[in-house]
C-alpha cells in the first residue's frame, strides 16, 4: 500500500463547526479541556482550575476526574454518558526529553464494567494539548460514522458525517492524514479503531504518528480493556488533530534552562548506555523474549509453561534481522527509539493476502501473546497477527490470551469442533489462530464468541457447552475481566500481587515486578515485596499523569545503579524526573512528592472502582494458574522445584504423596501466601482489610470530597 495515493473515494459532510481562540501553553498546561456530546453535536470548552492541576496533575488524573463527573454508579459501557477521555500531561510534548509523547485513554470498560485506563504513544496527546486542550471528553452516541477534527492551526473544532471511508485502520488513517495535512503529513495524528472493535469487546485504538524518513503513517495502540469498542459503539469513525511545529518553547516551561540541562543528561545517558544494555534502539522490547524464556517466565500454552526450546525462533536475534533499520521514535526526540517495524511483509491470509505491508511491531507482549502462549514459534505468523490486530482494531494481548484459553479448553475436551465451527484449536495451529482473528473482525463464527473475552467465554462455555466451570476458573487467565499480560507469575509472588492488585486488571504497566523479582532478585523478602507493591504502582502511575513513557526510567540504567541502596527504583532517574517536573511546571517537587502525587490519583481511582460496584478484596482475586500449577503434568514439568519448595519452604511431608496430592498441597500454601500479601499491601497503602482506602487516607491525600465521603460511609469505612 503506497501512501499519498488515493485509495478510495469518500465524502465528509459538515455537521457543526466551532471556532475558538487557542490559548498559549503555560508551564505545560493549556488550562482548558474540550467536551463533545456527539448525541447533541454540542461542543464546549471548560476551564482547568488550579485545584484540578494540584490534585490530579494531568493525563490519567484529568481523565479520571472528567469520567467521575460524567458517569453514575449504574452507568454501563454502552450508555451515552460513558465518557471516552484522552489526555497527555504537563510534560507531554517535550521534544528534548526521552519518552515524552504518551497519552492516556479512559472510559468504563466493556470487559471489566469498571474504570479502564490505557496508555499509548504517538503524536495525538501532545498535539491535542498544543491545539489548546489538556484533555478531550466525548460523550453520547450517534448512528453516523462521525469524524471529529481538532484543528489547532486554523483554531476550529469540526464534526463531520463520513461516507465511504474504509473500515480498516490502515487505509482510514492514511486517507485522513493526506486529506487534512495540507502537504504537511507530520502535522496530523489520527485516532481510529476498526471492524474488530465494532464486533468484539476487546477493541483497541490506533494512534498515528508520521514517520518522515519512511514517508508513512505509523501506529501505536491503546490496547487494554476495549477502548476501541467504546469508540466504535459511540459511532466515531476517527478523531483527527492538527498541529504544526513542535519546539521546546511550545510547552512554555517555567525554567527552560533547567529543562534543557536534565533532558541532555538523560538523553546522553541513553545514547551511551543503550547499545551496552538492552539495545532498545535496535531491537526494542524483543530483547525480553530470551530473558523470559531463560528464567521460565515466557508464557507458553496458556501460561502453563514458562519456556520452550523453540523460543529462539521468535526472539531478539530473529527480529533484529527483520526490522527495518533506522530511527524509530514514536515521539519527537526520544532517544530510546524503540518503535520498530517490518517493511514489505506479505500476509498469506485475509484481505491483504499477497500485498506488501508495513508492520508496526511486534513488541514483546505481542510476540508472547500471539506466539509462544498459543504455541506458535513462527515469527512471520506473529507478524501477520500483529498486522491484522492493528488493522482490525484488536488488542494483541487480549487476542493472544483469549486464543490460548480456547486452545487449552479444546485440548482438555471442554469444547470441541461442534462448538468451534470445525476449527481444530490445538496449540500451534497457526491457520486456525488466523482464521479466529479474521472471524473476530467480522463478528462471525466462533471468533465472535472469542471476541467477547475470557470472562464471558467462561460463562458461555459452562452454560451452553456444559464445560467444567471450576477448571475454567483456574485456567482462564483474566482478572477483573481483563486478560493477563504476558508473564508467567507462578514463581513471583510480587508479580502475582502486581497483576491481582492492579486497579484495572492484570496489566504490566502498573506493577511490572517480574524482572526485578525473578531476574535480578531485588526483593527477596516478603516485606520487600509488599513495599514494592506500594512504591512501584505509585511511581508508574506518575508517568501516566504527566504524559511520559516508562521505558527511559528503568530499561536503560546508570552504570553504577547496581551499587545504590535500592537499585530497583533507579533513584538517579527518579531525581531527574523530579527536576524535569519542576522545570516544566514551576511546582517544586522531590522524588517523594512524585509518589504522593500518584497516591492521590491512585486512591481516587480505587474509590472510583468502588463507586462502580467494584474495588474490594473479592475483586483482587486471580486465577490459580497465576499462582501455581493447576494440572498434574504442569506440576511434573517442574517437579524437582515444587517438591523442594513443599519440603524446604513450607515444611510439608510429601513422602508417599501422589502428584495430585502435591498439587493440592502446594495450592493451599500458595493461596495462603497471596492472602497474606493482600493484607500487607492493603495496610501499606492505607486501606481497610477489604481493600478500601480509609477515611484517614483520603483526608491525608486531599480527596475527601463530599461524594467520596458519602461513598465510604455507605460501605461503613472509618
Amino acid at each position: 500500500m503506497k501512501e499519498g495515493k488515493t485509495l478510495k473515494e469518500f465524502n465528509l459532510k459538515g455537521i457543526k463547526i466551532v471556532k475558538y481562540d487557542r490559548p498559549k501553553i503555560s508551564k505545560g498546561y493549556a488550562d482548558q479541556t474540550l467536551s463533545i456530546d456527539i448525541s447533541k453535536s454540542d461542543i464546549s470548552f471548560n476551564q482547568v482550575t488550579k485545584e484540578m492541576k494540584k490534585i490530579f496533575i494531568g493525563g490519567k488524573g484529568f481523565d479520571l476526574w472528567l469520567l467521575w463527573n460524567a458517569v453514575k454508579p449504574t452507568t454501563k459501557w454502552t450508555d451515552p454518558e460513558n465518557a471516552l477521555c484522552i489526555s497527555s500531561g504537563p510534560m507531554g510534548g517535550t521534544p528534548s526529553y526521552p519518552g515524552s509523547g504518551k497519552s492516556i485513554v479512559t472510559a468504563i470498560s466493556p470487559t471489566t464494567g469498571s474504570v479502564m485506563d490505557s496508555n499509548v504513544g504517538g503524536y495525538f496527546g501532545p498535539y491535542l494539548k498544543f491545539a489548546g486542550f489538556d484533555a478531550l471528553e466525548i460523550q453520547g452516541k450517534t448512528s453516523q460514522d462521525l469524524v471529529i477534527l481538532i484543528d489547532g492551526v486554523d483554531q476550529k473544532i469540526q464534526l463531520m458525517d463520513s461516507d465511504g471511508l474504509p473500515e480498516d485502520a490502515y487505509e482510514l488513517s492514511v486517507l485522513l492524514t493526506n486529506h487534512f495535512a495540507n502537504g504537511k503529513p507530520r502535522s496530523i495524528s489520527v485516532v481510529s479503531s476498526g471492524p474488530g472493535a465494532k464486533h468484539s469487546l476487546i477493541g483497541c485504538l490506533n494512534f498515528t504518528w508520521y514517520d518522515s524518513k519512511r514517508k508513512r503513517t505509523r501506529y501505536k495502540q491503546a490496547g487494554r480493556g476495549g477502548m476501541g469498542t467504546v469508540f466504535s459503539h459511540k459511532g466515531i469513525k476517527a478523531i483527527v488533530v492538527r498541529w504544526d511545529t513542535v519546539k521546546l518553547d511550545t510547552n512554555n516551561p517555567k525554567d527552560k534552562e533547567a529543562l534543557k540541562m536534565v533532558a541532555k543528561l538523560h538523553s546522553r545517558e541513553i545514547v551511551e548506555l543503550d547499545p551496552k544494555q538492552n539495545e532498545m534502539a535496535k531491537i526494542g522490547t524483543t530483547h525480553l523474549v530470551p530473558i523470559m524464556n531463560d528464567f521460565d517466565l515466557l508464557p507458553t500454552h496458556n501460561f502453563k509453561y514458562g519456556q520452550h526450546k523453540a523460543a529462539s525462533l521468535i526472539g531478539r536475534d530473529v527480529y533484529q534481522t527483520l526490522f527495518d533499520p533506522g530511527f524509530d521514535g514514536c515521539w519527537i526526540g526520544c532517544t530510546v527509539a524503540c518503535a520498530h517495524g517490518v517493511r514489505d511483509f506479505v500476509p498469506f491470509t485475509g484481505p491483504y493476502k499477497g500485498k506488501k505491508v508495513f508492520v508496526d511491531g511486534p513488541e514483546y507482549e505481542t510476540i508472547a501473546g500471539c506466539g509462544s502462549n498459543i504455541g506458535i514459534f513462527d515469527p512471520f505468523t506473529i507478524l501477520e497477527m500483529n498486522f491484522y490486530c492493528d488493522a482490525y482494531g484488536l488488542d494483541t494481548i487480549s487476542v493472544g490470551t483469549c486464543i490460548a484459553f480456547v486452545m487449552e479448553c479444546f485440548e482438555l475436551g471442554l469444547i470441541n469442533e461442534n462448538h468451534t465451527g470445525g476449527l481444530v484449536l490445538h496449540f500451534g495451529n497457526r491457520q486456525a489462530a488466523l482464521e479466529l482473528l479474521h472471524q473476530m473482525a467480522q463478528g462471525e463464527g466462533f471468533g465472535q464468541v472469542v471476541g467477547q473475552g475470557i470472562r464471558k467465554m467462561k460463562a458461555i462455555f459452562a452454560a451452553e457447552y456444559g464445560a467444567d466451570a471450576a477448571i475454567m476458573q483456574d485456567i482462564g487467565m483474566e482478572a477483573k475481566g481483563l486478560e493477563f499480560a504476558e508473564y508467567v507469575s507462578k514463581e513471583s509472588l510480587a508479580q502475582q500481587g502486581g497483576f491481582g492488585l492492579a486497579l484495572k486488571g492484570p496489566q504490566h504497566d502498573e506493577a511490572w515486578l517480574i524482572f526485578l523479582d525473578m531476574v535480578h532478585n531485588l526483593m527477596p523478602t516478603f516485606e520487600q515485596k509488599a513495599e514494592a507493591l506500594h512504591w512501584f504502582p505509585m511511581f508508574r502511575t506518575w508517568f501516566g499523569l504527566c504524559g511520559l513513557c516508562k521505558l527511559p526510567w528503568n530499561d536503560i540504567v546508570p552504570e553504577d545503579n547496581k551499587d545504590t541502596e535500592d537499585p530497583a527504583k533507579v533513584i538517579k532517574h527518579v531525581e531527574w524526573y523530579a527536576q524535569y517536573f519542576t522545570a516544566v511546571t514551576g511546582r517544586s517537587a522531590s522524588p517523594d512528592d512524585l509518589i504522593t502525587m500518584s497516591e492521590v490519583v491512585y486512591n481516587f481511582q480505587r474509590i472510583f472502582n468502588l463507586k462502580m460496584g467494584f474495588g474490594r478484596r473479592e475483586h483482587d482475586s486471580i486465577p490459580y494458574r497465576a499462582m501455581g500449577p493447576v494440572t498434574v503434568d504442569e506440576y511434573e514439568s517442574r517437579q524437582e522445584r515444587y517438591d523442594e519448595q513443599l519440603v524446604k519452604k513450607y515444611g510439608a511431608d510429601i513422602s508417599g504423596k501422589s502428584s495430585e496430592e502435591k498439587v493440592a498441597l502446594l495450592r493451599r500454601f500458595r493461596q495462603d501466601q497471596y492472602e497474606k500479601l493482600q493484607d500487607a499491601v492493603y495496610k501499606r497503602r492505607g486501606w481497610t482489610r477489604d481493600g478500601i482506602p480509609t477515611v484517614e487516607t483520603v483526608k491525608r491525600l486531599g480527596i475527601d470530597f463530599p461524594e467520596v465521603m458519602d461513598l465510604l460511609n455507605s460501605h461503613e469505612v472509618e
